[in-house]
């Protein structure tokens, strides 16, 4: 029996992760869903019939996950151009005020279910966040280009930004509450946001200057980009940091240096698809199926009150930013994913002391279901609908 739950849990991943693979090219095919949504229906399935060793049965998997997302993250920061917020300032401050308006709303909604004001204080954080790997795998996988694509690749790259230095000023605030420890709190807000930018900006001059150096090819150069990740994400675990604002900062000065990724890149390959596809897998496997009824009102009242800032925010600015409403409407639909990025943010302050980060994870469990499997169809179709896809259907 014993070697049975071993063989079981030995085969666990590799199973679920070529089921997940197979239904997603089969669905994709025919019924033309994103892969990553498929992907993460196979982590719920699999969280719901409880396999042996998909979460805390095997070692290493949360810095697997953290590596994949840095992934997506220095890609997402690899193509921010911050010349365009200067010669275009409304779509920073737009990117701004929409983040600000998110967070305000979500928190005053959260009011109506006798929340505490920490978990308000969390969900409105992590609330603000889009989620970069929904969005810009499923640009990738269309081959989306213009407009809305770049304004939606800025704002989420805007939101993830405000969403953990939000988070991490409430974590922050949380442990001044309940230590009364001022050094603590600062150490845990401040420290972590400026010594990851830091140490991502470092990184973002330094292997632009090797690279120039010795004048490496560029398949040559998106392994060399990929292992900085790695390193980065293995230093931000040991010095206790975030590794997904680290590998944002990092693509963001890459991209500065004049070095980022070009279109037979972008997704670091084979090795980057298959990253992909265990995050989709793992994030959706965290969701304990227990949960899930317990926050079907506050959930869908997320959803509507998140959605709606986000999209009321971008038709009002749409002119004024030099668009139109149509594509401010499409835009602020595409913004509709979150959960990977919030729930491995959630994960991260656990591991470093935040104890309400699991109830917090609880509470959100309906939200994070719907989102997972509807977020990535909702930023499809919008891309599809700007007409600016390689798929687009007349």
């Amino acid at each position: 029996m014993t070697d049975l739950s071993f063989l079981l849990q030995s085969m666990a991943w590799p199973l679920v992760l070529l089921l997940a693979w197979y239904l997603g090219e089969r669905l994709h095919d025919a019924a033309n869903l994103p892969r990553v949504t498929s992907y993460s229906a196979v982590g719920l399935v699999a969280s719901l019939v409880n396999l042996p060793g998909l979460t805390e049965e095997v070692p290493g998997l949360p810095f697997l996950a953290n590596v994949a997302l840095s992934l997506v993250l220095f890609e997402l920061g690899s193509r921010i151009h911050l010349q365009w917020f200067r010669h275009n300032p409304w779509v920073l401050l737009l990117g701004l005020t929409e983040s600000m308006v998110t967070l305000a709303a979500v928190y005053w909604a959260t009011g109506f279910f006798g929340l505490t004001t920490d978990m308000r204080l969390i969900i409105a954080a992590l609330s603000v966040s889009a989620s970069p790997a929904g969005i810009v795998r499923v640009g990738n996988e269309l081959r989306s280009a213009g407009q809305v694509t770049e304004r939606v690749l800025h704002l989420c790259a805007i939101n993830c930004l405000v969403a953990a230095l939000s988070l991490n000023l409430v974590v922050g605030y949380w442990h001044l509450s309940t230590s009364g420890d001022l050094v603590r709190a600062a150490f845990g807000s401040v420290h972590v946001l400026a010594t990851s930018v830091a140490v991502g900006g470092l990184l973002g001059v330094v292997v632009p200057a090797l690279l120039r150096s010795q004048r490496i090819e560029e398949r040559d150069a998106t392994q060399v980009f990929a292992l900085a990740v790695v390193l980065l994400t293995a230093m931000a675990y040991g010095l206790k940091l975030s590794p997904l604002l680290a590998s944002l900062t990092f693509g963001i000065v890459a991209r500065q240096r004049r070095v980022h990724l070009t279109n037979a890149q972008r997704g670091f390959g084979t090795a980057g698809d298959l990253m992909t596809l265990f995050l989709f897998v793992y994030i959706a496997a965290l969701l304990e199926w227990r949960d899930i009824h317990h926050g079907i009102w506050l959930g869908l009242a997320l959803i509507a009150v998140r959605t709606a800032s986000k999209v009321l925010c971008n038709v009002a600015a749409a002119r004024l930013s030099g668009s139109t409403e149509r594509k401010g409407l499409l835009t602020g639909l595409a913004l509709t994913p979150m959960s990977a990025y919030a729930i491995l943010l959630l994960e991260q302050s656990r591991l470093y002391g935040f104890e309400p980060a699991r109830e917090v994870l609880m509470t959100l469990a309906f939200l994070l279901l719907l989102q997972e499997l509807f977020g990535p169809l909702v930023t499809q179709r919008a891309l599809q609908a700007a007409r600016e896809t390689h798929v687009t259907r007349e």
